[in-house]
């Protein structure tokens, strides 16, 4: 009789529900339920709806139960940095998104109570303006941390919604620039030199810990950053680095112990709990490039199309698609022209701008790995979405001199239920 496990992976423009199982020493894999995502604007700020986030989750489970019947477990994982705050059982809305730029305003003053050349020291945390400690901090100057009993990063968040526990998982804590890269536990330098309340920030749990149950199914927590959950799934040959493929671009690799020393804060390489191991890794603007693209350019077109437009332009413009204007802007087209003074002038040469700009990045991106690790890499491993985009496997395996392997396979999903089916075995 099958066993059945529950992978709800959500990204930041869609979500799944996928029900896996073990077939020899094979995962076996079946999505029930898919749904759309992404930030809305209200009051003029980027923000989650997460109530219906919340209805998605629970009809996929309820569609996954009827379906099925009998589930070992599930787990929830979502993209880092965002967390909803509660007073006791009741939440403080709204939800923002990392996307949003209300830290701004407030970085410089965090980094004069605590230089982030200490902040990457302790925690080794890489700098990004959308970072929780830089939301928080703005939260706490805006009075919204008043009363507040909990800070619950998404997928703890969803998970207190239906088990009632509230959980917090050591992954997605690492990407709030909170941790303590050597204890492994919240930093109480850091909340302390804030102005936080200790009380916010508990000990934390690791993937494969049980929390609760939903109708029944147990609730056990997975890698929840879906970033240490796809790495799992990726079946990996040594430590080669990978790029987790989607919305952003995660390369990184694995290793034993944290480098947090002065060429990886330079380098900008974060360091985020893994199961069992560090990934040393870096954040890079990914599809978001080409989606926001095609919005604009030619929406409806399916992905061979552009693929085929940017094949056939000659224009060889590259970008440093790792600045802020690409992070939320109002039209991705006038970034683009913006950035590269105009060069661009068909719908072929923007797509293809992007793709080369994302290879040009991955090669600067592999370079300071390979600095920083003291490692020369011969392969380099691409799963998600982006896996798909052969064009961009192509140049990226011309620009970075690796042997590109790329998996489409849904590696998030795959390694939360591998971590389910571990926790599984180790308890029976």
């Amino acid at each position: 009789m099958k066993k059945y496990f529950l992978a709800i992976d959500i990204g930041a423009s869609s979500g799944r529900h996928i029900l896996g199982w073990q077939d020899g020493k094979e995962i076996k894999t079946k999505e029930i339920y898919r749904f759309p995502n992404g930030p809305e604007k209200r009051g003029g700020h980027l923000v989650w709806n997460i109530e219906t986030l919340l209805k998605h989750v629970r009809e996929g489970l309820d569609r996954a139960i009827s379906e099925v019947g009998s589930i070992v477990s599930f787990s929830v994982d979502t993209w880092g940095v965002d967390y909803v705050l509660m007073r006791g059982g009741s939440e403080v809305f709204p939800c923002f998104s990392y996307r949003d730029d209300r830290t701004d305003t407030v970085i410089d003053e965090v980094h004069q109570k605590i230089p982030f050349s200490e902040l990457y020291r302790r925690t080794g945390c890489q700098f990004q303006p959308f970072n929780s400690i830089y939301q928080l901090y703005d939260d706490l100057k805006k009075g919204r941390l008043d009363g507040v009993t909990d800070v619950l990063m998404l997928p703890e968040y969803l998970m207190y919604k239906l088990t009632g526990v509230k959980a917090r998982e050591y992954t997605n804590a690492t990407t709030m620039g909170l941790v303590n890269a050597l204890t492994e536990e919240f930093d109480a330098e850091i909340t302390d030199r804030l102005g936080f309340d200790r009380r916010l920030f508990p000990k934390l749990s690791k993937p494969g810990t049980p929390i609760g149950e939903y109708r029944g199914l147990k609730c056990v927590l997975c890698a929840t950053h879906d970033t240490g959950s796809a790495v799992e799934g990726i079946p990996i040959e040594g430590r080669e680095p990978y790029i987790s493929s989607g919305t952003w671009s995660l390369l990184g690799v694995k290793t034993e112990k944290p480098i947090t020393d002065d060429a990886s804060r330079i380098a900008n390489y974060s360091n985020e709990g893994g199961v069992g191991y560090n990934r040393y890794q870096k954040n890079i603007m990914g599809m978001w490039l080409i989606n926001r693209l095609r919005e604009e350019l030619c929406p409806g077109a399916d992905f061979s199309e552009i693929t085929s437009m940017a094949r056939k332009s000659e224009n060889t413009a590259v970008l440093d698609v790792s600045s802020s204007e690409f992070l939320a802007p109002s039209s991705m087209v006038s970034a683009f022209d913006f950035a590269s003074g105009g060069v661009l002038n068909s719908v072929g040469d923007y797509f293809n701008c992007a793709v080369r700009s994302l290879a040009v990045s991955y090669k600067n991106a592999i370079e300071e790995l390979e600095r920083n690790t003291e490692r020369r890499y011969s392969k380099l491993y691409i799963v998600g979405g982006g896996a798909k985009n052969e064009y961009l496997n192509e140049l990226t395996e011309i620009e970075t001199g690796l042997e590109v392997v790329a998996l489409p396979i849904e590696a998030t999903a795959l390694g939360n239920l591998k971590i389910q089916m571990e926790a599984e075995n180790e308890l029976s």
